[in-house]
């Protein structure tokens, strides 16, 4: 997958490409998608929701240039797995996700995987998450028609989007 589906499209960071091959995708999708969890396309999770594929995944984080030491916020967490990328590149990843089912189930992976710099909650995140603010990079893996206000503020000064 990394090499086939990214790295020949461009994603360049060996961080984020690390990231990638140590995160194991199959986790966090449905036990009867197992097998496609490696494809380049997302797939349903339930709920009406999908993981993202893996290239949308790596581009995200490469654009957003998480660094150790990093606070980070995802909104839209659905089944975890861009949350559990975040967490093998930043400090602390705050992951929220509107529907509580797959919320729960992406904390419950997440914990099994040992990922104890990830916090996972479930309420609408469009106000962001202030309890924790501020953060270094914001990613918004949720459909948004434009960039929540509330979510700019909590934002450290010097923070990328």
């Amino acid at each position: 997958m990394v090499y086939e589906q990214l790295v020949r499209r461009g994603i360049r960071d060996p961080r984020v490409l690390q990231a990638m091959t140590s995160v194991p995708r199959h986790r966090f999708v449905l036990p009867a998608l197992a097998s496609q969890a490696y494809d380049d396309r997302p797939l349903a999770i339930g709920f009406g929701q999908t993981i993202s594929q893996p290239y949308m995944v790596a581009r995200a984080t490469e654009l957003a240039a998480p660094r150790p030491t990093d606070r980070a916020l995802e909104v839209g967490a659905g089944s975890g797995y861009q949350a559990a990328v975040l967490a093998e590149l930043a400090a602390e990843v705050f992951a929220l996700e509107i529907v509580p089912e797959l919320a729960a189930r992406a904390g419950k992976v997440i914990r099994e995987l040992g990922y104890d710099n990830v916090t996972v909650e479930s309420f609408d995140g469009s106000g962001g998450w202030p309890e924790h603010a501020p953060y270094d990079l914001i990613i918004v893996s949720a459909g948004a028609p434009r960039i929540p206000a509330m979510l700019v503020s909590e934002l450290a000064d010097g923070a990328g989007w």
